[in-house]
Formats: C-alpha cells, structure tokens, sequence
C-alpha cells in the first residue's frame, strides 16, 4: 500500500501529513532560516515578481504551517523597500495528502491576515492563501506557475515502501528489522536508495515543470553520513518491537514484513540526484545536527518522553495498520525506556540536510 494511503487513513491533527507539526519541525525551519533568506532575497532580485507565487510542500497543519510563509513574505518585504519598490502581491499555495487538517489551517487565517495588514505598510501585497491537497510526488500545479518552492522535512518520506524486501519466493529479507540496520543484508541499503531515487527524481521533474526558469527551491530533510550507516532511532524502535515479539505481544510475522517508508539520503547522494537531473543547478547545501530531543536542558525522563511522542506523531498511523491501535500505548512506554538508556550512553543527534537550487532556464 502506498505511504499517502495509510498516512491518510487516521484523522485529526498530525496524523495525515508528510511533516508533523512539532518542536522538532520547529527547531529545523529555524535552523535552515539563514538559507531560506538567501534564497529568497536571490530570486527577488534577480526575477522581481509582480505577484509572487510560492509553494509549501508537506504544510502540515499547525502553528508551523504558516511559520515559513511569513518568513517569506518578510524578507521580500525587507528588499523591496531597500530597493524602493512597489510590494509584489503574494500567492501562497499550502500542499500537503488530502487527509491533512487543512481546516486547521484555514482557522488560522484570519490572524495571520490581521498581523500582516498591522505590521505591514498599507502599500502591501495582497496576499492570497489556499491549500492545495495532493502527493508532491507528482504534477500539482501548472506549468511555469511557481516561483518559489519550500520543503521542510518531508521529502525523506517516500512514495511507498521500497521494492526488493522480499525474496522471489516472498521471504521477507529484513527480519527483525523496520529499517537499514546493522543485521539487514547489503540489498536493503540498495533497494532503500533505489526507492528514494525514483522519488526524489519524480519531485524534481514535477517541480521542474511547474517552476518558472531563475525560480528556486529550499528542501530541508533528514540525512545521514553513509547510506549502510543505521539510522539508530529506527533500529531502537525496531528492537522495541522484537521485545514485544518475544514476549508475545506481536507476531513475528508482522514486524517480518514491516518496513518504514522512509529514506535518509546523504549529502553526496542528494546532490548527485539534482545534478544528474539536471533541471536545477545546486546553489548551496549543508548539514546540520540537532539533538533527538532538540532541548538539552531537560531532564533526561522528560527528553526521552519527547523523542517517543514525536516518534509516535509520525509513526502512529503507519504502526496501527501493521500491529493494532490496541499495542501503542505498550509500545511507546517501552520505546521511550529503550530512548532513555540510549540518550545516557551516548549523544543522540539528527543529521539533516537543507539544499537551496535554482531553476535552470
């Protein structure tokens, strides 16, 4: 089943979109900011809009939903009144799979329009939201529509769980496993990255088609320093699960044939994947790392009941399906322990990526 399927099955807030609304989500759009700004303030001045039209890919639908949107909007603001010029109007399209709140978001509109109208001068935009309910993982708006295209935490999500898990006689091959981990056999890793790549190289081409030529796009995402390198988060979920297996609380079948439809790239491997499309030239990539429960400050119980909930945001729609809502409670307690004791052995870090680019005419 495809992943936009099932994360769509579950209502209610954050559970039906690519990128959840969190702390996290948070801390990672103000950690990007800085190339965000530089992008945008590029593409202002070297394409000057009369009406500018931008895309959130993976909105969510929270408070972070609009965070990025006025970011936008003030910066290009802040340019055009240092180069003394007349406010572009804004058209911002908010995207993300149909099962996502986007009334939520529609509830915060009013507010959002009310701060702009006291902030800004009365020469302002306007400015138009909507949403815009659909997979980036394909055709969603015109061609040559857009200017600007941001992502934030979305696209390691994939389409689908990759192909290639099972053997031809249909044995799953990565048991006891819910992701690349350190017992999983080398065509896990391959077939991981196989899957990312038709993905990322459908995002691209969409994006391709609907961006006007100079326009530019700000993708942040979660990395990882080598492709066979663990992502230790996954495997101690996985390994919570094969707990809960050997005391019979799951079936080893189930965790068997449970894969997340997940992917984190490497550096290299994305900027390989945007060059040998070749429908964007990349104008900056870096890396950056945030601590697993973002606040360090906390104690170490409340940090690990942290990283758990946020887990569980993500992952409750896809984990129901695959093990019964009745095992989720059960299964975050246990996981948020196993979190606890990893957090006091080692540092425990997200690697992520955020990549700006450019259309190329």
């Amino acid at each position: 089943m495809e992943v936009e399927n099932i994360l769509h099955m579950k209502e209610g807030v954050g559970q039906s979109s690519y990128a959840k609304n969190s702390l996290l989500q948070r801390t990672m759009i103000a950690k990007a900011k800085p190339v965000l700004q530089e992008s945008i303030r590029g593409l202002y001045h070297a394409l000057q809009p009369e009406c500018l039209m931008i895309a959130d890919l993976g909105c969510s639908s929270g408070p972070n939903s609009l965070m990025v949107v006025s970011e936008i909007i003030d910066t290009i603001d802040e340019e055009r009144k240092n180069l003394n010029r007349k406010s572009p109007k804004f058209g911002v399209f908010l995207n993300d799979l149909q099962g996502n709140d986007f009334n939520a978001i529609f509830n915060l509109l009013p507010s959002f329009y009310q701060s702009l109208k006291e902030k800004k001068d009365s020469d302002f935009g306007p400015c138009f939201v909507s949403g815009t309910p659909k997979s980036f993982y394909g055709s969603v708006f015109p061609d040559q529509f857009l200017h600007f295209v941001h992502s934030s935490y979305s696209v390691h999500w994939l389409s689908q769980v990759p192909r290639g898990l099972e053997s031809r006689n249909g044995e799953a091959l990565n048991k006891g496993n819910i992701y690349i981990a350190k017992t999983s056999p080398p065509e896990i890793a391959q077939a991981y990255y196989a899957q990312f790549k038709e993905d990322f190289t459908l995002f691209l081409r969409s994006r391709g088609k609907e961006m006007v030529p100079g326009g530019h796009m700000v993708l942040t995402l979660q990395g990882s320093v080598q492709r066979n390198d663990p992502d230790s988060l996954w495997e101690l979920l996985g390994s919570t699960l094969h707990t809960m297996v050997q005391e019979g609380v799951i079936e080893q079948e189930k965790l068997d044939r449970f894969n997340m439809p997940f992917y984190s790239p490497t550096a290299e491997e994305v900027k390989e994947l945007v060059e040998a499309e070749g429908l964007f030239s990349v104008n900056k990539l870096e890396t950056f790392k945030v601590d697993w429960s973002v606040d360090t400050n906390q104690n170490l119980e409340n940090r690990a009941k942290f990283v758990a909930n946020t887990i569980r945001a993500v992952t409750e729609s896809l984990l129901t399906t695959a093990y019964g809502e009745a095992a989720m409670d059960d299964l975050f307690l246990r996981f948020s322990r196993m979190v606890k004791e990893r957090m006091d052995q080692e540092q425990s870090e997200y690697l992520n990526i955020v990549v700006s680019m450019i259309k190329r005419d």
